[in-house]
C-alpha cells in the first residue's frame, strides 16, 4: 500500500542519517554510534535505535545517552535477536543501529506504552497529531502482552488509513520497546501525520501449496473437518504422499494460511502447525479460527520468499520518484539467513534495488502491517 500520495500536502524532509556498531560495550557502541551520526543532519527532531538483546538491558541507559549527546528528544525502536542496517543482519552478536531524521516535530507524535484495551480511552490524545488523526503509525509490541492482537487491531483504527507496519520484540532477555524511553509491557511507538510520505509494503516467507478450503466443523484453535472432509484427509492430499508418511516432522515447514478478507493483494496470515492427531484426523492450529473461514496450507520456500521479496521492492520501486530518504525494515526472525542465506542476501536486496539509503530494523517475533500480526514476512516502509 502507498500512503500520502497527495504531494501538494507533502513536507520536505531533509537527510535521514544511520550508524551501526558490534562493539561489545553498551557505552562504547553507543558512542561510537554517535560520532557517525555527527553532524546530525538539518531538522533532525526524530531518532530509531535497535540493539540486539545482547545490550537488552542496557537499552535505558543507551536512550538516556542519545537523547543527552544529539539534543533529540524522541526516540523509537525495540530489542532483536538479530537487527538489521543498511546491506547487513547482525544475529546473535552484541550490535546496536541508530537513524536520525529530518522530519519536524509537527508532523510526528509518540504513542506511549499501551498495555490493555482500556489504555486506548485514556490516551486518545496521543492519537492526534497537530489535532488531526495520524495518517499512519510506526509501532513495537512485547509479545508477552495477552492483548496485543486487540491492541494492534483497534490502534490501526484510529489512523486514517487504517495502517499501521511494526514488529514483536525478540529476546532472551528485557522485552523493552522505546517510546521516547524504555519500557516493557506494551504497544508504542510513533504516529505521523499526512504529510510524512512514505510507502510500505509487504512479502510473505512461505508460499500456497494448494487450493483455498471451507473450515466446516471447528472449535477455538482445533480444525475438524475442511470441505465436509476430515481435516488431515485435506492436508495429506494437499501436501502429497512423501510428506504424509511423515507428519511428525511438518513443524517448521508447513503450515496454515488464513486469507484476508479486505487486502487490496493476494494476502494471507501465516499461522503454525500445532497438533495433528491420526486418530480423529483432526488438526489444530496457533490462533482460533472460525466456521466458514477460507484456509490453505502452505509451506516454508526459499525460492518462493526471494521472488516475493523482489516482487515487493520492485513494486516500490515503481511508485518512486527520486531517491528514498530512508527506510524502516521488520523481517521475521524465520527469516534471513534460514531464507535467504548466510551473507545478508535480505538485506543486500534491498540495496541492490533502491540503493544504499540509511535503512534500520530488526528480526521480530511477529510482524505488524495494516491492522494485523503476520508471521514469516518482511515488512518495508520507505521515507520518500
Amino acid at each position: 500500500m502507498t500512503l500520502a500520495r497527495d504531494d501538494s500536502k507533502q513536507i520536505l524532509m531533509q537527510t535521514f542519517k544511520h550508524s551501526s556498531s558490534t562493539l561489545p560495550v553498551w557505552r562504547v557502541a553507543t558512542q561510537a554510534c554517535l560520532d557517525d551520526l555527527n553532524p546530525l543532519p538539518p531538522g533532525a527532531r526524530l531518532g530509531f535505535v535497535y540493539t540486539t538483546d545482547y545490550h537488552a538491558e542496557y537499552l535505558p541507559d543507551i536512550v538516556a545517552l542519545c537523547r543527552e549527546k544529539t539534543g533529540i528528544e524522541h526516540w523509537v525502536g525495540s530489542v532483536g535477536i538479530g537487527i538489521l542496517s543498511t546491506g547487513q543482519e547482525y544475529l546473535d552478536v552484541p550490535a546496536l543501529t541508530m537513524m536520525v531524521a529530518g522530519i519536524p516535530e509537527s508532523a510526528f507524535r509518540i504513542l506511549p506504552n499501551l498495555t490493555s484495551p482500556e489504555d486506548l480511552l485514556r490516551h486518545g490524545n496521543e492519537f492526534t497529531v497537530a489535532n488531526q488523526p495520524p495518517w499512519f503509525g510506526m509501532v513495537h509490541g512485547d509479545p508477552r502482552n495477552p492483548h496485543i492482537a486487540e491492541l494492534i487491531e483497534h490502534a490501526a483504527t484510529r489512523t486514517e488509513t487504517g495502517f499501521l507496519v511494526g514488529g514483536l520484540t525478540s529476546s532472551r532477555g528485557h522485552h523493552y520497546q522505546v517510546a521516547d524511553k524504555a519500557m516493557e509491557g506494551g504497544l508504542s511507538g510513533v504516529m505521523f501525520a499526512k504529510q510524512v510520505a512514505v510507502t510500505t509494503r509487504l512479502t510473505q516467507g512461505v508460499s500456497p501449496l494448494g487450493p483455498h478450503h471451507v473450515i466446516t466443523q471447528c472449535r477455538d484453535n482445533i480444525i475438524l473437518s475442511l470441505d465436509h472432509r476430515p481435516s488431515l484427509d485435506v492436508l495429506k492430499e494437499d501436501i502429497g504422499e512423501l510428506l504424509s508418511r511423515k507428519l511428525e516432522q511438518l513443524g517448521g515447514y508447513i503450515f496454515v494460511g488464513l486469507p484476508t478478507q479486505d487486502s487490496d493483494t493476494d494476502d494471507y496470515l501465516v499461522r503454525q502447525l500445532v497438533g495433528i492427531d491420526p486418530e480423529t484426523k483432526y488438526i489444530a492450529v496457533g490462533d482460533n479460527v472460525e466456521l466458514g473461514q477460507a484456509l490453505m496450507f502452505c509451506r516454508r520456500d526459499s525460492t518462493s520468499a526471494v521472488v516475493d521479496m523482489q516482487r515487493m521492492l520492485d513494486s516500490i520501486q515503481r511508485v518512486l520518484t527520486g531517491k528514498p530518504k530512508g527506510a524502516v525494515y521488520y523481517s521475521c526472525l524465520g527469516r534471513g539467513a534460514n531464507m535467504f542465506g548466510p551473507n545478508s542476501e535480505e538485506l543486500k536486496m534491498i540495496s541492490q534495488t533502491l540503493g544504499d539509503i540509511p535503512l534500520v530494523g530488526f528480526f521480530a517475533n511477529g510482524e505488524i502491517c495494516r491492522n494485523r500480526l503476520y508471521g514469516w514476512t518482511g515488512v518495508l516502509t520507505v521515507f520518500t
